[in-house]
């Protein structure tokens, strides 16, 4: 295996391209290499085969969506309110609009997962270790709720994200601030 890393992720990017555009299906080697406009055969120097760059991708996938540091850093400097947690979830849905082949990708990942049981165990540890650290982050932070609310919270941003994604037109009629107001405030009751 090759081990140029700028490379590497030249390539993975590539990957999350083609997954985001062409499906799971349309990922194929050829096509990341196509997509990375680098010779044919460059990513099977890369990956052991295609579940290899499956896992990767899904990794490559958090690198891309993982919050500036110091942006973050920057926003929690703020009271642990419902007011910081509104502006936490709007931060993501930007990130998500900002790179919506990152969470396509992770979109097809899940569909690819429920037909491949390897990539399936893969995904499931991946999710659960992310969700565990959402929740940590949460109640470490002091922010307003439980583990529960932060659960519920998890699961109807994802919502939120995938209608965004896919079928805009669903949200349009409605604020979108509006709604992730009455998400925190519904699902995270006050102290």
């Amino acid at each position: 295996m090759r081990q140029n890393p700028a490379r590497r992720t030249a390539l993975l990017d590539a990957a999350i391209e083609v997954l985001a555009r062409e499906g799971s299906r349309g990922l194929t080697l050829r096509a990341v290499d196509k997509e990375a406009a680098v010779p044919v055969g460059t990513a099977t120097n890369y990956f052991a085969d295609r579940a290899d760059m499956l896992a990767q991708v899904m990794r490559r996938t958090r690198e891309r969506l993982t919050p500036d540091p110091a942006e973050l850093a920057g926003t929690m400097t703020a009271e642990p309110t419902h007011e910081l947690v509104r502006t936490l979830m709007l931060q993501l849905v930007d990130r998500m609009r900002r790179d919506r082949s990152s969470h396509l990708a992770m979109l097809e990942l899940r569909l690819e997962a429920t037909r491949r049981p390897e990539l399936h165990a893969e995904l499931a540890r991946f999710l659960t270790a992310e969700l565990d650290a959402n929740i940590g982050f949460h109640l470490e932070s002091g922010l307003p709720g439980d583990r529960t609310g932060a659960v519920l919270l998890y699961l109807a941003m994802l919502g939120l994200i995938v209608d965004d994604l896919t079928v805009p037109e669903l949200l349009a009629p409605h604020r979108l601030d509006a709604l992730v107001d009455a998400m925190v405030t519904r699902l995270l009751p006050r102290r």
